[in-house]
């Protein structure tokens, strides 16, 4: 994938991270509702967990790979 020259990625990034955040709230509030709903008895709440952990694995990932090739300098 070739780079733009001059492109400020910082922006993209913001956006990228912030709709990680969302959808890792959301898989969190679904799981709380699950837990509710289901009385635990149901592999839903167990499933949007799993889907939150892994939200959480590849934010944290692309952050690092953001900051390792320079697309994120400084604050976020």
């Amino acid at each position: 994938m070739a780079l733009r020259a001059g492109f400020d990625y910082t922006l993209p990034m913001k956006y990228l991270v912030i709709l990680f955040l969302l959808f890792i709230i959301y898989s969190l509030g679904a799981a709380a509702y699950f837990m509710l709903k289901d009385h635990g008895a149901s592999e839903r709440m167990v499933r949007a967990l799993t889907v939150r952990v892994a939200l959480s694995v590849t934010l944290f990932l692309l952050l690092m790979a953001g900051i390792h090739f320079g697309f994120i300098t400084g604050k976020l």
